[in-house]
This record gives structure tokens, sequence and C-alpha cells, in this order.
């Protein structure tokens, strides 16, 4: 992926090294609630068995309804981030979601906030609650921030047997996608119709969710490309690389040796590679409505 030497994005917040963020005690504030190890250690193992946000099932085991988290203290906002080669690119990643994407609402009438990336180490307090590396990189609506701990991409090598920055720059364009998700009014909906559901209904509107953020990550390929140029030969198959290792049935057949698809919640590993090819195919907002979709 060709990006050295490309505009840095200075909406990068760096938390790496602030002590994690907060925290201490035996449990953490949710919604008024006070939840313990017991519900956490739940809540992390369906994040890296099923793909599913910790703050999500913590909410829910406390009581709530997957939303309506009180918001705890944010960090303290650091100086510059460092200069090191994978934070740069970072930021570099970032600044051309801003330029594809302020353009794309632009084209429609429509103005592009721009979000934050939180870089942080292990844990961070965030509006949607307490972030952990464990959840892999997430974005919270409450605040409009990203957040991901780099070694993330060291798990991806590792554990998933991914390489490659365009894979790692796939990860952070699909969290942009829920960021545009958010702008657009589409979570909103989606939060309303989960509440009224059942379980099973409610995971495949997440579904939904997820793989239309897979297709924005690749409407962001196909502009980004178009304007400068930064695909390399097998960029694209490193990300659909990426997108196939963490379907739903796949970490549940890697986690478990079976696979339930009413617990799906991300996709499986064939549609979110479809849909990230259907987005940068044609670049297209449009062909991106996984909920009018027939066929996932």
């Amino acid at each position: 992926m060709k990006w050295d030497g490309n505009r840095e994005s200075d909406n990068v917040e760096d938390r790496r090294g602030d002590g994690g963020g907060g925290g201490g005690g035996g449990g953490f504030g949710f919604g008024g609630r006070s939840v313990g190890i017991g519900t956490i250690a739940v809540a992390l193992l369906a994040s890296y068995f099923f793909g599913i946000n910790p703050m999500t099932v913590i909410s829910l085991l406390s009581g709530g309804g997957g939303g309506g988290i009180t918001p705890t203290q944010q960090a303290p906002v650091k100086g510059p981030p460092a200069n090191d080669a994978a934070t740069r690119f970072v930021r570099v990643v970032l600044a051309d979601t801003e330029d594809v994407w302020t353009a794309r609402f632009r084209a429609e009438g429509g103005n592009y906030v721009k979000p934050k990336l939180v870089l942080f180490s292990g844990r961070t307090s965030t509006r949607c609650g307490q972030g952990e590396s464990a959840t892999g990189p997430f974005y919270c609506p409450a605040d409009q921030k990203i957040y991901i701990d780099l070694s993330f991409y060291q798990l991806m090598r590792e554990r998933f047997k991914v390489e490659g920055e365009f894979a790692q720059a796939y990860v952070i364009a699909h969290e942009v996608g829920h960021h545009v998700q958010n702008l657009m009014g589409i979570s909103a909906k989606v939060d309303t119709a989960r509440r009224s559901a059942n379980q099973t209904r409610a995971n495949a509107l997440s579904v939904r969710m997820e793989l239309q953020a897979d297709c924005f990550a690749g409407v962001w390929a196909f502009h980004a490309n178009e304007a400068r140029a930064i695909l390399e030969r097998g960029d694209v198959e490193t990300a659909l690389n990426a997108a196939s290792a963490i379907g739903d049935d796949a970490l549940q057949r890697q986690a478990q040796g079976q696979v339930i698809p009413d617990s799906f919640t991300h996709g499986t590993s064939a549609q979110r590679v479809r849909w990230f090819k259907r987005g940068i195919a044609t670049g297209l907002v449009t062909d991106c409505d996984t909920f009018k979709a027939r066929q996932l």
C-alpha cells in the first residue's frame, strides 16, 4: 500500500502510556450499576470467541438494553502522538478516509464531521463505557471516536495469519464506516429496532450493520485509489483475507469447532468478503444498502 508522504490527520489522540485510562476497584459503573469481574470475564470471552463488543454484553448482563450506558470520565487529552511509522500510518489512513468521506458527503449536499481516533494501550475510558484491548478496534457513537490498541495488528498476524498494511487500513476504514452510519442516522434506527426485537432478530440487524461498514470500507478504498493510487499488487487480497478471517463462522469454528448462525453478529467470512468487494468495485454508497438486500 502506497501511503508514505501522504497527508496525516490531526484528529488522532494518543493515550498510550497514560496508565490505562482510569479504573481501579473491583468493578465498573454502567448505567448506575456496578459490574463485577465475573461479568467482565464473560464479556471478554464473548468478544474473543464471537466478535461481540464486551461493553454491549456488560450492559445486557447488568440489566441494560444495550444502550443507556452512563458516560465515564474521559481520559485527559495527551500531547501530539508519537511519530513512529505505525502511528504515522494510522494518521495517513485516517486522513485518507476524511478526504474520501468529506467529498462523498459534499456531493450529496451534506457535511462530514470528522471522527477522532484514539490510540490506547490496555484499556481506556470512553463515553460508551470502559474500552478494552480485548474488544479489538471499536467505534463509540456517543463521543464519535474510534478506539484502537495497535497490538491488534500483531494479533492479526499471529492468530489470523493476516499480513499487509492494506489489511490494517481496512480495519480502520471499517470503524470509520460505523461513524458514517452514525452520521447518516442508520445507527440510531438500528438501535431502536434492536431494543424491541428478540435476540435472534437483534443479532441479524447487527450483522447487516457490520456488513454495511465493510462495504463502506470498500467505498473508501475505491475513491482513495482513484484519487491517490494507493493500491499495490496483492493489497486487495490482504483486505479480503482479513475480512474472511474475522467472519463469525470462522471465529466460532476456530474457538469451539461448531457454528451457531443465530448468534452471528458480524456476518460470515463469505458475506464480509462479498460486501467489501461490492464497495470497492463501484465506490457507490447506494450499493451498500444491506438492510434492503434479500441475500447477504
